[in-house]
């Protein structure tokens, strides 16, 4: 199947071409030897001569435990610096890095070591006893390395030791495994993405390319390193701009510090967007200074995207992707959101030069425009297919394309707009229901903060659309969201049930779980 996959990667090559990932990485740091690259909110600050002395010796260090070529080695942690250099490390070497969910239990950990085959996990004091119980349960024999804390195994203390301070680049092949990104598990068991050196960089090329990035780069660092907050990390690096790590995303700490460092662009996910947006404190900071927000990993809704907008100003710059084509399959510019029409508000934007994109039928035959049909990749920024799962790796590359799983509908202009992801479309009584429409609806209403829609096991109607909605207030009612939903949509697409919720829960990525919101309440459905 690896060979499937890379056959259907490199379908499609645009007449743009990247650097290797390391060799991005090392020469922004040279090149910017003596910039301050990197700061920290407790003061700290290092130049690009600085970091390329901390990742050779997180590099020696890892080399001498026994980290080579294709040995994969787990992660989790919180932000810090240490957790973005020991990725590098991890690149120059050619181990294999895979991130835990933050979210994740010691359960969920423990599979990812036995599918993965894990041999070291490098974690922080926070979550070692998880980590220490995942390896009990997996039986492995798994090492654990820890970012600080002293003892042998303290790879914080280790590395501040080696006396290297330039990195010795070393030939890797550009079709080796660098990281294994587990999806979300939200429907069922994980599968293991494969992503390759040569996906990475085109991954990171696209980023520094087809982004729109401020003159002068001052990049706000809140959301987990370990995944969708470490993607900025090499692109910064690359362009010479200076990055500032935050421990985690916080409101306040964030728009403080928005002000403080006059940040002119950061990457945020939409439930941080609305956490900002519905905070009290917000128009007491000064952020004037941002220029781009980048935007993704999950919808937002043209109500919401509006407000934003109406809030920070025309500073949206929005990417699509998923762990098996990362990052930037689709794009749509800050000038592209047309305040005045939601279809172009709801659009994932068009395709990257770098990836050819296709709207397929179950017969894999392209739709015509106005039609939906499953958002289908080729081009180097594929997978390698899926990690001990043949059978699901043809799958998804059937007929020579990525089949994404979105659904998707083209207009005349090429922009994109996701109806919804196919395993969460509802079938009700023999009628196609996207939640997605529902979820825009329904946090159209100004009553309504945010929603989420799914559906659950019925024995009349087969599933049934259900909404769970966090209100702005106590004055709306279920009979007001109802008839609400009912004039715009229709019956069929008007929710059974409404279930009123404080928040709607996440996955470990930003999310909404849908998974869990079925397994909380499909048992009163059935």
């Amino acid at each position: 199947m690896a060979t499937l996959a890379s056959e259907v990667a490199n379908a499609h090559i645009s007449g743009r071409s990247f650097d290797h990932l390391n060799d991005v990485l090392v020469n922004g740091m040279r090149t910017y030897h003596d910039r301050v690259l990197l700061r920290t909110s407790d003061g700290e600050s290092y130049t690009g001569a600085d970091m390329e002395g901390h990742v050779a010796r997180y590099a020696a260090v890892l080399d001498r435990l026994g980290v080579k070529l294709g040995t994969p080695v787990g992660l989790l942690a919180g932000n810090s610096v240490d957790v973005l250099f020991v990725q590098q490390a991890l690149s120059i070497i050619g181990g294999v890095f895979t991130p835990f969910h933050p979210m994740g239990t010691p359960s969920d950990f423990a599979y990812i070591l036995d599918d993965a085959a894990i041999d070291f996990v490098v974690v922080d004091k926070a979550r070692e006893a998880d980590i220490g119980k995942a390896v009990d349960l997996s039986g492995r024999g798994t090492r654990i390395l820890m970012l600080g804390g002293g003892g042998e195994d303290d790879i914080v203390e280790a590395a501040s030791r080696e006396p290297v301070s330039r990195i010795d680049l070393r030939p890797i092949d550009p079709e080796a495994i660098v990281r294994i990104i587990y999806t979300g598990g939200t429907t069922g068991v994980p599968k293991a993405t494969q992503a390759s050196y040569r996906c990475m960089s085109t991954m990171f090329g696209i980023i520094v390319s087809d982004w729109q990035w401020p003159d002068e780069i001052r990049q706000l660092l809140v959301a987990p390193l370990s995944h969708s907050g470490g993607i900025v990390f090499t692109p910064t690096l690359a362009l010479g701009g200076t990055l500032y790590v935050e421990p985690g995303f916080d409101v306040v700490r964030t728009l403080a510090a928005i002000e403080r460092e006059r940040i002119t662009c950061m990457l945020m996910v939409p439930t941080m967007i609305g956490a900002l947006l519905d905070h009290p404190q917000l128009k007491e900071f000064d952020l004037s200074s941002l220029e781009t927000i980048f935007y993704g990993a999950s919808p937002i809704t043209p109500a919401r995207l509006r407000e934003a907008i109406g809030h920070f100003g025309p500073i949206f710059f929005q990417f699509f992707g998923q762990a098996e084509a990362p990052t930037t399959v689709t794009m749509m510019r800050r000038e592209e959101h047309d305040l005045s029409s939601d279809l172009r508000l709801s659009s994932c934007g068009r395709p990257v030069p770098e990836a050819a994109v296709k709207l397929l039928d179950a017969d894999g035959n392209e739709v015509p425009d106005g039609e939906a049909g499953e958002l289908c990749v080729q081009g180097p920024l594929l997978m390698s297919g899926y990690l001990n799962k043949p059978a699901e790796t043809a799958e998804a590359l059937r007929h020579g394309w990525l089949h994404t799983g979105d659904i998707a509908v083209r207009d005349p202009d090429g922009f994109l707009r996701l109806v919804d992801r196919a395993k969460d479309m509802v079938i009700s009584g023999g009628f196609n229901v996207y939640p997605r429409a529902v979820e825009d609806v329904l946090e159209a209403h100004p009553g309504v903060a945010s929603a989420c829609v799914f559906g659950v096991p019925d024995p009349r109607w087969g599933e049934i659309v259900v909404a769970a909605v966090v209100l702005r207030d106590d004055a709306t009612t279920l009979a007001d969201l109802i008839a609400h939903v009912r004039e715009r949509k229709g019956p069929v697409q008007t929710p059974k049930r409404i279930e009123i919720v404080d928040t709607i829960p996440l996955t470990g990525v930003g999310k909404p779980d849908k998974k869990k919101l079925r397994q909380m309440y499909a048992p009163a459905a059935v």
